[in-house]
């Protein structure tokens, strides 16, 4: 039997032109799974915390207590969302900030040629990169690499380390990388931890 799929559309709030990325995943992904999926379609390096808003609930990794949120790791996103047009709220980096809306384009998905259980289908705009100090610092970050006389393109060059296409963005390497996460992350015959 197939999997049902649902397919998603991300776009990363405050950002002009757009960055945004359309996608299909198993309708019965756990959530702390999407939010994987997210990290690499976007093109995120994964290393800050995050919050999933549905339905007005907080879903995050490790939350303190039930008024911080509620696990991601025990939720299907199939059991969150189920009707076409539904709305997610994905907060990544609190500190930065990159706030995301996700839709739920269609919840009965069906392409014969996807390749992987989890594909990215298309998207624009390069991901920001990380610490670059949210929507404000991305934008100066922007002019600054485009604009070789700008006070700030010399010191953004270094630290960035190479040049930088807001407009380039790849679905085949972000399928190359969710090919990477598919394999790493399948079930395994023994538990990593005998306790």
């Amino acid at each position: 039997m197939e999997k049902k799929l649902y397919l998603f559309r991300v776009s990363l709030s405050g950002i002009v032109p757009e960055i945004w990325r359309r996608f299909a995943v198993p309708s019965d992904i756990p959530l702390d799974r999407f939010h994987d999926v997210i990290q690499i379609v976007m093109g995120w390096a994964d290393s800050h915390p995050h919050e999933f808003t549905i339905s007005k609930q907080h879903y995050s990794e490790y939350p303190e207590s039930e008024e911080d949120g509620l696990p991601c790791g025990k939720y299907r996103i199939g059991d969150l969302v189920k009707r076409k047009g539904t709305i997610i709220s994905y907060l990544y980096d609190f500190g930065d900030s990159w706030e995301h809306e996700i839709i739920l384009e269609e919840s009965n998905f069906s392409d014969r040629d996807l390749l992987l259980p989890v594909y990215c289908l298309e998207g624009k705009g390069a991901c920001p990169p990380e610490e670059v100090g949210g929507s404000e610092g991305y934008e100066e970050f922007c002019r600054a690499m485009k604009d070789p006389f700008h006070e700030a393109h010399n010191s953004f060059a270094e630290w960035y380390g190479a040049n930088f296409d807001s407009t380039q963005f790849d679905p085949d390497e972000a399928n190359w990388e969710l090919l990477k996460y598919l394999r790493w992350s399948r079930d395994r015959f023994l538990l990593w931890d005998t306790d």
